[in-house]
């Protein structure tokens, strides 16, 4: 995909390749555009939509740039937690479709620490306004 920022993540300056293996990139941008400190993506080397789409083998990379991920924060950040997680699709906020895992290390002195994706997925406000019947 030509216009993919993903599938070419040496095009944008601020994008650093931190770590990859063999399938996948973890990618961080300049910490001018990080609201959380730390925070980055995964994503497979190869354009695939979405969570779904990946193979066994970069489901495995994943998981390995995920737990060196988790090393790396813990002794550059130290972060109190992390928020981790897939968008799939428009609904879900996806705004780049080129599949990409979220990893946000959360700490105790943010505004709004504490308040993790339940958090939002409980407001009020989301509340579907059409019910459907069970079949």
């Amino acid at each position: 995909m030509e216009n993919c920022p993903f599938c070419h993540p040496h095009r944008d300056v601020k994008q650093n390749i931190v770590y990859e293996n063999d399938t996948c990139y973890f990618l961080q941008h300049d910490n001018e555009q990080e609201i959380i400190e730390g925070s980055g993506v995964i994503v497979p080397k190869t354009h695939r939509r979405n969570v779904f789409d990946l193979t066994k083998e970069q489901w495995n990379d994943t998981y390995e740039l995920l737990q060196k991920v988790k090393r790396y924060l813990d002794d550059i950040h130290k972060p109190d937690g992390y928020t981790i997680g897939w968008n799939v699709g428009e609904a879900s906020n996806q705004t780049v479709s080129h599949c990409h895992l979220h990893i946000i290390p959360r700490y105790n002195d943010e505004p709004l620490a504490g308040k993790g994706l339940r958090h939002w997925l409980k407001q009020p406000e989301n509340k579907r306004k059409r019910i459907y019947s069970s079949h």
